[in-house]
């Protein structure tokens, strides 16, 4: 019987959480007390939770982006500022596109016993979707001081915007990762795509 809080893989209904401790098919399982499968639900359902944040920002600006060619304003502005605006919008498009593409990717592999590896593709395509959404954040700060007070402040400030953005996102968690590969593994087990290696019991047992 399932505790509360645990999924049903769709790869196979009603299996039971394999202990911890014990291994899932040649994986060890974690010390959450779930499988290999388990696992993988788990983190499919926290990465969907994340997409939609990130979604719901892209779409706000999306449609800001939209609305802008409608305006009056949008008529009187110089080449650089319309590139811009182009260059941003594109951006955005190729951002969304990234942040959907996790829940496509699962749509097409559903039921066929590749959540692990969805899992992981997934995780890749938001870490591309993140780094799209910043240059177009940066590009549409761009755009708005260029227009608003000039490109003499506009220039500086969305190179400082795109410096905070990718320290927020992409720097601040290297040290975290840096101390997790130096610490001991106590017994959680490898990430969902390294199915390949965890089937290889250790030399240490």
């Amino acid at each position: 019987m399932r505790g509360p809080g645990t999924f049903a893989s769709e790869e196979a209904p009603g299996e039971p959480a394999a202990p911890a401790g014990r291994r899932d098919g040649g994986h060890v399982a974690d010390g959450r007390g779930e499988g290999l499968l388990q696992r993988a639900d788990r983190n499919m359902l926290e990465l969907l939770q994340e997409l939609r944040v990130a979604q719901t920002g892209v779409q706000i600006l999306f449609a800001f982006l939209l609305s802008l060619s409608f305006t009056d304003k949008f008529q009187s502005i110089d080449a650089f500022q319309r590139w811009t605006y182009v260059v941003t919008l594109l951006l955005s498009v190729v951002t969304a596109g990234l942040l959907v593409a996790p829940a496509a990717v699962h749509r097409v592999t559903f039921r066929r016993g590749l959540k692990a590896e969805t899992v992981q593709a997934g995780h890749r395509l938001f870490t591309a979707g993140l780094a799209t959404l910043a240059f177009t954040l940066v590009g549409a700060v761009l755009l708005v001081l260029d227009v608003a007070v000039g490109r003499s402040f506009a220039v500086p400030a969305a190179v400082g915007v795109a410096v905070i953005l990718l320290g927020l996102w992409f720097v601040l968690p290297l040290p975290l990762l840096r101390r997790a590969r130096a610490a001991d593994d106590e017994g959680q087990g490898p990430p969902p795509g390294d199915r390949g290696r965890a089937a290889v019991p250790h030399a240490d047992g």
